[in-house]
């Protein structure tokens, strides 16, 4: 699945991935998930989101857990 509607930009949020760089970051709709709070209930606060950003919040978490920082020696 591309990652096309979550953005970066400097300029917004500081820096956060966000929602079609909308101001509504990634870390937001994940925690309300994870508070509970249905997609129904987060489609109806934020009426400018559609369903398939939420879809990409999670695909982006999933996709960001599987990355490894790996410390570089010598540099």
């Amino acid at each position: 699945m591309p990652l096309d509607r979550i953005t970066l930009d400097p300029d917004v949020m500081g820096g956060k991935p966000c929602i079609r760089g909308l101001r509504v970051t990634v870390g937001t709709i994940l925690g309300l998930l994870a508070a509970g709070h249905s997609r129904k209930e987060i489609l109806k606060s934020y009426p400018y989101l559609e369903p398939d950003d939420i879809d990409q919040c999670l695909a982006y978490a999933a996709w960001r857990m599987e990355e490894r920082d790996v410390p570089l020696v010598g540099a």
